[in-house]
């Protein structure tokens, strides 16, 4: 064994600071978010879209499925509870009043 391979065994282990780890993890969540964060806004798009053209059964769909990516995206962590509680309402409200102005039944629930 050779005193360079001695020396560097002795080394100690270098050392990484707590901020350092922090942005490193912070990093690794942006990325694993960022897909569902995305897949949350384009759907809210979507129902947005639906309701504007008037089309009472494209919002109903297109509504029920962004309330499930929400709920989905509030599950995972990505958005809050609340916030996901938030769009759920409002896109149900505005396909109730579309109902109504369409003259359709609206959902009580």
């Amino acid at each position: 064994m050779t005193t360079e391979q001695t020396q560097q065994e002795q080394r100690p282990k270098k050392r990484r600071s707590s901020a350092e780890r922090a942005a490193a993890k912070a990093e690794r969540r942006r990325l694993r978010n960022r897909p569902i964060r995305t897949r949350f806004r384009t759907f809210i798009k979507r129902a947005r879209l639906a309701l504007a053209s008037g089309d009472v059964a494209q919002a109903a769909s297109a509504g029920r499925e962004a309330q499930r990516v929400a709920d989905w995206a509030a599950q995972k962590g990505v958005i809050h509870t609340n916030t996901a509680g938030r769009y759920n309402s409002r896109l149900q409200l505005a396909l109730n009043a579309l109902k109504a102005r369409a003259g359709v039944q609206a959902n009580p629930s």
